[in-house]
C-alpha cells in the first residue's frame, strides 16, 4: 500500500532522515519505534505532506506523492493524527468532527461516519457539544483520531497517541487502535510504548538518528536481546 525509498528529508542543515526505506501492506498495523529525536515523527509528516523530503520516493497505491500538498494526500486517503493532539479548542467536539470530513461531499457518508465515530468513542458523543479545549488529554486524544477518521483514510498514520495519558487510558486507546485496523484501516503507528506497540502491531521499524536500523516481525523484535534492552527495559 505504502512504499518510503531511499528518503532524505533535512531541517536546514541538519539531515534528519538517511536514506529512510520502508513498506506497509494493506490491513496491516506497522509499528515504529526510536529514541526521541530518531526521526519518527518527521516521517510522518513527509508521509503526510506538511515536509518535502530532498530527494527519495513515497509511493502511495502505485502512485507518487512525495511533495504533494497535504489536501491531497489527505483526498488519496492518508490521514495523520499528530503527537500533541492538536484539536481546535474553541471550537466544539462536533465541530472539530466536521473538520476532518471538509474534503467530503457526500453527507449521507459524513452523518453515518458520525455515527460510526460515536459508536467507537462514546465520550465524544456525550460532550459533542463541548468546547475541545475543556476535554482531558485522553478524550482530545480521541477526538483527534475521530477527527482523522471522519476522512475515510485507507491509511492512518498515529503519532504518539499514549503520550501523556494514564495506563487505563493507555489501554483503552491501544484497544480502539486495534478495532480501527480490524474495520478495514491500515494503520502506522508511531509510539514511545514499545512494548505495547509491539504488543497490536504485524510488524515493526526501528528508526535511530535517521536511520532505520532493524525491521522484522513485531515477535522478532521483541525478542531482540538488543531491542529489549534499548527499547523495552530490558529482559
Amino acid at each position: 500500500m505504502l512504499r518510503v525509498n531511499d528518503m532524505n528529508v533535512y531541517y536546514g542543515n541538519i539531515h534528519a532522515l538517511k536514506g529512510v526505506s520502508l513498506e506497509i501492506h494493506e490491513g496491516e498495523i506497522v509499528t515504529l519505534i526510536g529514541a526521541n529525536g530518531a526521526g519518527k515523527s518527521t516521517l510522518l509528516k513527509t508521509i503526510s505532506g506538511l515536509l518535502k523530503p530532498k530527494n527519495g520516493e513515497i509511493i502511495f497505491k502505485d502512485e507518487h506523492i512525495a511533495g504533494k500538498f497535504p489536501q491531497l494526500i489527505v483526498k488519496r486517503g492518508i490521514s495523520h493524527v499528530p503527537e500533541g493532539r492538536r484539536v481546535f479548542a474553541n471550537m466544539s467536539v462536533e465541530e472539530n468532527l466536521e473538520l476532518g470530513a471538509y474534503l467530503r461531499k457526500d453527507k449521507k457518508g459524513i452523518q453515518e461516519d458520525f455515527a460510526k465515530i460515536y459508536e467507537l468513542f462514546p465520550r465524544l458523543h456525550e460532550r459533542r457539544k463541548q468546547l475541545s479545549g475543556t476535554l482531558s488529554g485522553g478524550e482530545q486524544q480521541m477526538l483527534a483520531m475521530g477527527r482523522a477518521l471522519m476522512a475515510r483514510p485507507r491509511l492512518l498514520l498515529l503519532d504518539e497517541p499514549s503520550m501523556g495519558l494514564a495506563p487505563l487510558l493507555v489501554k483503552t486507546i491501544f484497544r480502539i487502535i486495534e478495532e480501527i485496523n480490524q474495520t478495514g484501516t491500515t494503520i502506522l503507528l508511531v509510539e514511545q510504548n514499545a512494548n505495547m506497540a509491539l504488543s497490536i502491531a504485524s510488524r515493526a521499524y526501528v528508526i535511530e538518528t535517521g536511520k532505520i536500523v532493524a525491521a522484522g516481525t513485531a515477535a522478532e523484535l521483541s525478542a531482540s536481546d538488543q531491542i529489549r534492552q534499548a527499547y523495552l527495559g530490558g529482559a
